[in-house]
């Protein structure tokens, strides 16, 4: 069949290849965003770029044709706030970059983790060949309660963030209290005497001073409203004293986590926080989540709150972030609205909406042709597209898989190439 021929050739594409003119043709287009859900549409790809989206579109010379027969076709998917590109082994130390320990002065706001990524991570095209295409990599907890920044990366191989810094809190119980004074309280405090401080009225030189000149001016950027505060939080106590510090400093959020948020869904809603719930959270991990709930996306999502997806510590299996979408659609929220939580509600939240997110004309060719329906985990990416070119639906897991699939030659499977 001549559609699988070229399908086939797509994927075998180098990944430095140029993007090429696609129309994909007979899908069901879910945009993700104005257009809702088009079935039997086709969407035409020029330059690296969507050019148009609807129904018998003329296929431009040279173009390569893809025959969707009427599979599901979305924007790539966002794999959550995770480390991809500056984790490569959990377990061991060396290749883990994502956070800062520093005993003289713990509080470095701005510290940049985007420095560390790396492309080349073989963690990467995990994520890929599951229909990712974008993460915001976040800075973790290391000796503050204050992370540091992190930003959005497209897994096409760029090295580069897109779109603006985002800074990374982490307020509440457990560990995060182990890192202000053993007390949920003292992160008031301290987070009130560096937003003093970033305002300049605590001197530079005072020896209580808790961030370095570059903290305040990276923190004064936040506060002036360049940027979100990601703030990973569960209690609704600590949420609710979350949006008042927030609302008197003026300052944009996004929850991450969100156990208990349900519990406070009217006002965030009011405040237009987004908050990026782990939706298989249903059980009282901690006592910050005692009031956890697999409905807690779809009462977020009926008060008006725009609701995403992810999963704390879940670079190498950010494939999971769907199945977030899929369980919180099972517990009550709209088929759609769990898309949007996995493509254009975190494309706006973190300020690439006007490039990534939806399938619309002059958005980036980020797209996923599937098997079946992307919120059913029996589902699998076809192909995925980003920036145009057809990305290699090959992994080092993959690449396992099918050595061992092998029959047994001259050597052992584990020597063949």
């Amino acid at each position: 069949m001549k559609s699988l021929v070229v399908a086939i050739a797509l994927a075998s594409t180098s990944f430095a290849a140029l993007a090429q003119d696609v129309l994909i043709r007979n899908a069901t287009v879910h945009t993700a965003g104005a257009q809702g859900t088009l079935k039997n549409a086709d969407v035409l790809v020029r330059n690296g770029v969507v050019q148009a989206v609807g129904s018998g579109l003329a296929t431009p010379a040279a173009a390569t044709v893809v025959e969707a027969n009427g599979r599901p076709l979305t924007p790539a998917l966002f794999g959550g706030i995770t480390e991809i590109g500056v984790e490569e082994v959990s377990g061991e130390s060396a290749t883990a970059d994502s956070a800062v320990t520093l005993e003289d002065q713990p509080m470095r706001p701005e510290f940049d983790v985007t420095l560390a990524y790396n492309p080349a991570s073989v963690v990467i095209p995990v994520a890929r060949v599951e229909g990712i295409g974008f993460t915001l990599l976040g800075a973790s907890t290391g000796g503050s309660f204050i992370a540091g920044q992190g930003g959005v990366m497209r897994l096409d191989g760029s090295a580069d963030p897109v779109g603006p810094r985002a800074l990374f809190i982490r307020l509440g119980g457990g560990g995060a209290a182990d890192l202000s004074g053993k007390s949920r309280a003292a992160q008031w405090m301290l987070l009130d005497q560096m937003v003093a401080e970033a305002r300049g009225r605590v001197p530079v030189d005072s020896p209580h001073a808790l961030l370095t000149p570059a903290g305040r001016a990276t923190l004064a950027r936040y506060l002036a409203g360049n940027g979100r505060i990601v703030v990973q939080v569960n209690r609704a106590a600590d949420i609710r004293q979350l949006l008042r510090w927030a609302q008197r400093e003026n300052v944009r959020l996004a929850i991450a986590g969100g156990a208990e948020a349900w519990k406070l869904a009217q006002p965030l809603a009011q405040a237009k926080v987004p908050v990026f719930v782990d939706a298989l959270a249903d059980l009282p991990a901690d006592f910050d989540q005692i009031g956890a709930s697999l409905e807690n996306a779809a009462r977020l999502s009926a008060a008006g709150v725009e609701v995403g997806f992810s999963q704390v510590g879940e670079s190498h299996n950010a494939r999971k972030n769907r199945q977030l979408a899929g369980n919180a659609v099972a517990n009550g929220l709209p088929w759609e609205e769990g898309l949007a939580g996995l493509t254009r509600v975190p494309a706006e939240s973190f300020g690439v909406g006007d490039r990534l997110g939806s399938i619309a004309p002059g958005k980036l060719a980020d797209l996923v042709l599937w098997s079946g329906d992307p919120l059913d985990v029996s589902s699998t990416a076809s192909q995925v597209w980003l920036g145009g070119r057809a990305m290699p639906m090959r992994s080092r897991q993959t690449d396992l898989r099918d050595r061992y699939l092998q029959q047994p030659g001259p050597l052992p499977r584990a020597y063949a190439k």
